[in-house]
């Protein structure tokens, strides 16, 4: 048979694919806005035909009914890295949450938890047959690969990308045909203190520099400081729009980079559908597996790798908790430890924790004494570089304790510093 009747012998309804999956199997979604929804919502509305079915994924951009009151007989959700729509499940006991670094969530579907099947979306094949995964490669892929059984939503709005990012007709068991449009992910408001947080991280920027960025107001509050900058690359486990905004000005054309010169590389995108455009069949976009793209060994061979990244809370050792308040999960350590490990082990290389002085309108000061009783360290002292926050810029590598204790405090709020000072001078017996 050529492609396309190996293709069409594969295609199926939605209910008839939703019928191949047995209770009590494992199955893998597709990441982020990659997720297939119309399977797992026709799972969802069929709930009595499963028991005990194990839902796995990281970030949920789709409804998730399965992780809903209710469900609990019928799915159990084992978040990766636990999401608005899965939040609730997780802490109340419904649903589990697995730690991981982000570039050994394909190890884990190989090696701990093998995949019964992968529920994934991808574009329709091209005249060799071969399908692209589009906006979610990271552990898509890798599951895909390793799974017992492969649905796959093929969605005609797909972004077709490229790189290492494609699967064969002929290795889906299944194929359900769709239309509709990516999920977006809005911008982020940026409001003053985010705008002071960025152009802070903005002067740890060199030009030529490879900058991997996370998403939300701080990412983007930082990419329009950059305007001013030359020839800077990405290599970064997703990108958002305001990347986009920076290659169209000819800030980023990834010429200076050591590693996969001409190329932004990621492994998930992220965004609105400018961001899916710019992707579709761009050959200055490339995509990995999250295994490669995350892999500190591959990251520092960028010159000049700088990670942004959020927190939750830094103490005063510099201790960084970026995915849990007290015992409870928020989200999971993505690729965090990934990127500042990378960036700490490359040729001039930086890696950055961004983030408000503050939470809850100004409440809670985010540089404490300790973290917060529970709290999971997401980032260890040993690996921490650059702390900032909208009061400035305190760089705690090589720092002793009592040096870290006192740089956190110059960048705390103002309102806070009173308090840190008495533990500060409570802790080293000595006078601020």
């Amino acid at each position: 048979m050529n492609c396309e009747e190996i293709y069409r012998s594969k295609v199926i309804s939605v209910k008839e694919a939703a019928k191949k999956v047995k209770s009590g199997d494992r199955v893998v979604l597709g990441h982020a806005v990659g997720e297939p929804a119309a399977v797992i919502e026709e799972m969802v509305e069929n709930k009595e035909n499963y028991r005990d079915v194990e839902i796995v994924h990281m970030v949920a951009m789709g409804k998730g009914g399965y992780a809903q009151p209710g469900m609990e007989k019928h799915f159990r959700h084992n978040s990766i890295f636990v999401g608005g729509t899965t939040r609730d499940a997780v802490s109340s006991g419904r649903g589990d949450f697995t730690p991981c670094f982000f570039s050994d969530v394909p190890r884990l579907f190989r090696e701990n938890l093998p995949v019964d099947v992968a529920l994934i979306q991808v574009t329709p094949p091209d005249e060799h047959g071969y399908c692209s995964y589009g906006v979610s490669n990271d552990y898509t892929k890798p599951a895909a690969e390793c799974a017992k059984l492969v649905i796959a939503e093929i969605n005609n709005q797909m972004p077709r990308t490229m790189g290492d990012c494609f699967i064969h007709i002929s290795d889906i068991d299944y194929v359900v045909e769709s239309s509709h449009p990516i999920i977006e992910l809005k911008p982020a408001r940026i409001g003053d203190v985010e705008r002071a947080i960025g152009e802070n991280c903005a002067s740890l920027i060199e030009d030529e520099s490879t900058l991997q960025l996370g998403i939300g107001a701080i990412p983007d509050a930082v990419l329009l400081f950059l305007k001013d900058k030359k020839d800077l690359g990405i290599h970064s486990e997703m990108i958002s729009d305001g990347v986009v905004q920076l290659v169209e000005s000819g800030v980023i054309t990834n010429k200076a980079k050591t590693f996969h010169p001409g190329k932004i590389v990621v492994t998930f995108l992220m965004g609105t559908k400018k961001l899916y455009d710019f992707a579709h069949n761009n050959p200055m976009l490339e995509m990995y597996p999250v295994d490669y793209v995350n892999d500190p060994t591959v990251i520092m061979k960028n010159s000049k790798m700088i990670s942004i990244n959020s927190c939750v809370q830094v103490d005063l050792m510099g201790q960084v908790a970026s995915e849990s308040v007290g015992l409870k999960q928020i989200s999971g350590v993505g690729g965090q430890v990934d990127f500042v490990r990378g960036s700490n082990m490359c040729k001039d290389g930086k890696s950055i924790m961004a983030m408000p002085s503050t939470a809850a309108k100004g409440k809670v000061s985010k540089i404490v004494p300790l973290l917060d009783e529970g709290a999971a360290v997401t980032t260890s002292r040993n690996d921490v570089d650059y702390v900032v926050t909208e009061f400035g810029i305190a760089h705690l590598k090589g720092k002793t304790l009592r040096q870290r204790a006192k740089a956190l405090i110059n960048i705390a709020h103002p309102d806070f510093r009173e308090g840190l000072i008495e533990e500060y001078e409570k802790r080293f017996h000595d006078k601020f």
